[in-house]
């Protein structure tokens, strides 16, 4: 099987590392073209030259930070004033760590902002374009707490447990217009964001980084962290025409972590 996604285009968001950036290049390499988000300049510069050097490539950038939901808003509508996009994939960066009783209402609002309100403008401003050409992909990058709640991801949990059931609602909406909408539940892998989060946990146990990174893997049954790129396979088979008859799914991919069905 062959994912060929040439002529379309996608908008990722979080593409400077991490999951990000690996569904960004995998995404080129099956042929489309990617804008980026994110909101160092050089990380995206330096990116969109990697994305360069895929043959028959043509790439674009938007300087954004997803932590300043009104300037968020002004630079994705004059985007989607400009283009539209066949593929989106909703990525941000996660909130601060932290237990329930450790964080404030404005916590809560500004995850909310960020995890929830900037997927929500992102996807309804995408769905003009993917509803007149009759065919879209929208992927939210969610989380396996949102079916086994993380004590210490209090904030992720709570806003991402509300995005995929918003997603699920509007995979309703949309299947007849040949758009999916699928959540993707991310387990453990091997990014900066779960190395601040080892880091944070070491601190708290007075224990170093390597003992928590081992802690970690010995809770996977496949006994190791994922690697993005095998991430980013699974986005790009959800956004071709392979995965037609899905939708409204939440698909975990977490080396057998999850026990829930």
């Amino acid at each position: 099987m062959r994912i060929d996604l040439k002529g379309k285009r996608a908008l990722v968001g979080g593409s400077t590392g991490g999951i990000g950036k690996a569904i960004a290049i995998e995404l080129s390499k099956c042929g489309a073209s990617v804008t980026l988000m994110a909101r160092d300049v050089q990380k995206l510069n330096k990116t969109i030259d990697e994305l360069a050097k895929i043959e028959n490539s043509s790439h674009s950038c938007i300087e954004v930070d997803f932590d300043n939901f009104d300037n968020l808003e002004l630079l994705i509508k004059d985007f989607f004033e400009k283009n539209s996009i066949d593929i989106l994939i909703n990525n941000t960066q996660g909130p601060p760590a932290g237990g329930p009783l450790e964080k404030k209402i404005l916590d809560y609002q500004n995850s909310f902002d960020l995890l929830f309100k900037t997927h929500v403008l992102t996807t309804s401003l995408a769905l003009k374009g993917m509803r007149f050409k009759k065919w879209g992909r929208i992927i939210n990058v969610a989380s396996i707490s949102v079916k086994e709640p993380l004590n210490y991801l209090v904030l992720s949990n709570s806003m991402r447990a509300a995005l995929v059931t918003w997603a699920k609602s509007l995979s309703l909406e949309v299947a007849k217009e040949n758009i999916t909408v699928n959540n993707i539940l991310t387990g453990y892998f091997d990014t900066d964001r779960i190395q601040k989060l080892n880091l944070e946990k070491a601190k708290k146990m007075k224990i170093n980084t390597d003992e928590v990174r081992k802690a970690m893997e010995e809770m996977v049954p496949m006994k190791r962290i994922g690697n993005p790129k095998e991430y980013a396979y699974l986005v790009a088979f959800l956004a071709s025409n392979y995965s037609s008859y899905i939708t409204g799914a939440n698909i975990p991919i977490d080396g057998g972590l999850i026990k829930s069905l």
